[in-house]
């Protein structure tokens, strides 16, 4: 049984419906959810299902090192991001090199990047006139958005859309998709090696 750390900041609906998915599975489950924000509806939804939850600040992070700690300590096998605003440290980055996945509301590489997130790329996406939106999984390493694809969902942009209704399709592809692929990716994980 591979164990699932969630980082999110917000409301925490992607990290809810992955810890309901994992809940029926024997391959993982969700361990640990995480958040750099003390009133983030991602703590209390997890602790709903008898998640451990950890809330941290800037320093537990960059500079301590008490977050990769607690990391190896529950002895995570995997990371997903889900509505997870800061950038990775080096050293989370180093330790579990293939093994952070991240969830980008749009077609990487475009309208991704430093402050690209939740509505303000369904707003971009929308007034650029796009056809098309979507999702983007993919690996996390030191830069916003950069690191490798390794699934995209597509949905199309109508006229009448506005940022509102296409984060509906947006979330709808997430809540569909996410699951699945960190299922895939979780099964072909070599041992961690704690």
């Amino acid at each position: 049984m591979r164990n699932i750390a969630i980082f999110a900041s917000g409301s925490g609906t992607n990290a809810e419906n992955l810890i309901e998915y994992f809940s029926t599975k024997n391959s993982a489950k969700v361990t640990l959810v995480l958040s750099n924000n003390r009133d983030s509806m991602a703590l209390k939804r997890a602790e709903k299902h008898d998640v451990k939850t950890v809330f941290f600040e800037r320093d537990d992070f960059y500079v301590s090192g008490k977050v990769l700690d607690c990391l190896l300590l529950h002895n995570i096998d995997f990371i997903v991001l889900a509505g997870f605003l800061w950038l990775v440290p080096e050293n989370i980055i180093e330790i579990y090199n293939g093994r952070i996945i991240n969830v980008h509301p749009a077609l990487l590489p475009r309208y991704g990047g430093k402050g690209m997130y939740g509505e303000i790329v369904h707003k971009a996406v929308i007034e650029n006139r796009e056809t098309e939106s979507g999702i983007t999984i993919h690996y996390v390493n030191k830069h916003y958005d950069e690191g490798d694809i390794v699934f995209q969902a597509k949905c199309k942009v109508d006229p009448a859309d506005t940022h509102s209704s296409l984060a509906v399709k947006i979330h709808a592809l997430e809540y569909q998709h996410f699951p699945g692929v960190i299922e895939e990716l979780v099964g072909k994980l070599p041992d961690f090696g704690y």
